[in-house]
C-alpha cells in the first residue's frame, strides 16, 4: 500500500474527503516526525512506539575497494509494533 491508498482507504473508513484525509495523513506524518527531531517519543497504544535510537560510530568497507571508511554517529528513528497490531498480523 503506498500514501494514495493508504488515503483511500483512510477516506472511505472515516466517511470523509480524499482532501481531509490526505491532510490529516500529513498531520500525523509531520507531528511524529517532529516530536522525534526533538527525541521524544510518540507511542500509540496497541499500534506502536516511534523512538529515536543512537548508533554509534563504526568502521566499515568501501564495497569497491574494500578499503576501511569511518562512518559517523547517527540519531536513526526506530519503530517497535505494539501488541494490537503484532496480533492482527499472525
Amino acid at each position: 500500500m503506498n500514501k494514495s491508498e493508504l488515503i483511500d482507504a483512510i477516506a472511505e473508513s472515516a466517511d470523509i474527503s480524499k482532501a481531509a484525509a490526505g491532510r490529516a495523513l500529513d498531520a500525523v506524518i509531520s507531528s511524529v516526525a517532529g516530536a522525534l527531531k526533538n527525541g521524544e517519543q510518540v507511542v500509540l497504544v496497541g499500534f506502536g512506539t516511534f523512538s529515536v535510537k543512537e548508533r554509534a560510530a563504526r568502521t566499515g568497507r568501501n564495497p569497491q575497494t574494500g578499503e576501511p571508511i569511518e562512518i559517523a554517529a547517527a540519531r536513526i528513528p526506530g519503530f517497535k509494533a505494539g501488541k494490537a497490531l503484532k496480533d492482527a498480523v499472525n
